[in-house]
């Protein structure tokens, strides 16, 4: 079947730290031709075009969330490729990258492959997968290819499944030989074990869910996280940090230094920035996540990080769990969100509070994550470039329900919450995927590729 010609014209056009109103001819998957509009009377379009009149709505490039847990395979009772990847590109999330946490853990490249083929049959988004480190699989993690795979990820605080990294010798010898960017989850695990105990003295089994953030402490994320990047800094790795949660941990990145050349990145997630420990009365388990949501001030400093600098990326870090999953008790809870499918409009709603530009947000979760994984040819509106596009409404108030919950868990910390922005159509790879409620499954997404 071939791919569909399209001509969106009249829209105002958010990209590389401008917006314009222009129009876009989208030809063999491909952006063909960008105009201002002023131009666009001399630009022929083809007779079988598709035109889109997109009636001043801004049009953004697809967003690419770099962490998110879709479960599959092994736990697909929670979520799965499919269902997930169907939510994400409702939300405007043309490309996700994978955590290696599944059942079995992706820690071979076989394993990984398997993933792959996967997506390849199921995912309507693009896709790439992570691999994931162990003590003794680092012969695994130097056979993986950088123009095939996202990163390797480094468990150094337990979070979800068994994957922790915690023999001194495995680590060092990760960070010197990976030839793959790291991605590290950072808390450390005795500081959490040493703080379970006292809150288990204290409260036995009935630990509140407000002890989270004292249990998985500020000392617990800055301690690993120091000791990620000074190992970064010693082998000259290309270390990513991922979900930033404290304030202190910010004084461990740079702004001065242009992303591109950047060694040691970090990135910032939607929870994060959107809650804080005063929601734990209000949201419960639902906002139980690692590294947990923390103070105001920790919120605070996170989003003066991001527009900053220091924080180079906004993303989800979409973990769905059932809700009988979330009904337990501390110790039994499982800790993650799912969010893959309003991270943008979240984003958006900053906007509209005069936190954020548009410009910030469409750098922060399109093209840093492009440019810091070093993604072909994706994550930019530009001539010749994947035509993965979001078209959005600003100004459409729209309520989260149960009804329009897209994820397999069939819930939202933000149900009941009326988002002033609304995702109208989504492009992958230059197919109409998403419009308005309609989704067009004819064809997937396709494997992302690297040029490092």
């Amino acid at each position: 079947m071939p791919t569909p010609c399209y001509y969106i014209r009249n829209a105002n056009i958010v990209n590389e730290g401008s917006i314009y109103t222009g129009s876009v001819l989208i030809e063999n998957g491909l952006i063909s031709k960008i105009v201002k509009d002023k131009e666009a009377i001399d630009l022929p379009i083809p007779p079988h075009a598709i035109v889109i009149d997109a009636d001043g709505k801004y049009l953004f490039p697809g967003v690419i969330d770099d962490q998110v847990h879709f479960r599959e395979p092994g736990l697909t009772h929670k979520a799965d490729i499919y269902t997930e990847s169907k939510a994400a590109v409702a939300g405007g999330v043309t490309s996700f990258m994978d955590m290696p946490n599944t059942t079995p853990n992706a820690v071979s490249i076989n394993i990984l492959e398997e993933k792959y083929s996967l997506a390849a049959l199921k995912s309507l988004a693009n896709y790439s997968f992570f691999l994931g480190a162990t003590n003794n699989n680092i012969e695994e993690i130097l056979k993986a290819d950088p123009e095939k795979i996202c990163g390797v990820k480094v468990f150094m605080g337990a979070s979800t499944g068994n994957m922790l990294v915690d023999d001194e010798e495995s680590l060092e010898k990760i960070f010197k030989e990976a030839k793959l960017l790291i991605a590290v989850h950072c808390e450390d695990e005795n500081i959490i074990k040493e703080n379970i105990v006292a809150y288990q003295n204290q409260y036995g089994e009935n630990i509140p869910i407000a002890c989270h953030p004292l249990i998985r402490s500020e000392e617990a994320c800055y301690k690993s996280s120091l000791k990620a990047v000074g190992l970064a800094k010693k082998y000259n790795s290309r270390l990513h940090v991922l979900h930033i949660s404290t304030a202190k941990e910010l004084d461990l990145f740079d702004n001065s230094i242009p992303l591109d050349l950047k060694r040691i990145t970090a990135e910032v997630c939607i929870h994060h920035l959107w809650f804080c420990d005063e929601d734990y009365a209000e949201k419960g388990s639902l906002i139980k996540c690692n590294p947990a949501i923390k103070t105001k001030h920790d919120r605070e400093n996170l989003f003066i990080a991001l527009l900053d600098g220091r924080l180079d990326i906004v993303a989800t870090d979409h973990a769905p769990h059932l809700l009988e999953e979330k009904n337990n008790q501390y110790l039994k809870l499982p800790s993650g969100i799912p969010l893959v499918q309003h991270s943008l409009v979240a984003m958006l709603e900053f906007y509209h509070q005069k936190k954020i530009s548009l410009e910030k947000i469409i750098e922060k979760m399109c093209h840093s994550p492009a440019v810091c994984y070093k993604i072909k040819n994706r994550g930019f509106i530009r001539e010749g470039y994947h035509a993965d596009i979001a078209l959005v409404d600003i100004n459409d108030p729209w309520k989260v329900d149960k009804e329009n919950i897209l994820y397999k868990c069939g819930w939202s910390p933000f149900e009941n919450f009326t988002f002033k922005s609304k995702v109208k159509k989504t492009f992958v790879n230059g197919r109409l995927i998403y419009d308005q409620g309609i989704f067009n499954e004819d064809l997937k997404g396709q494997r992302l590729v690297f040029e490092r």
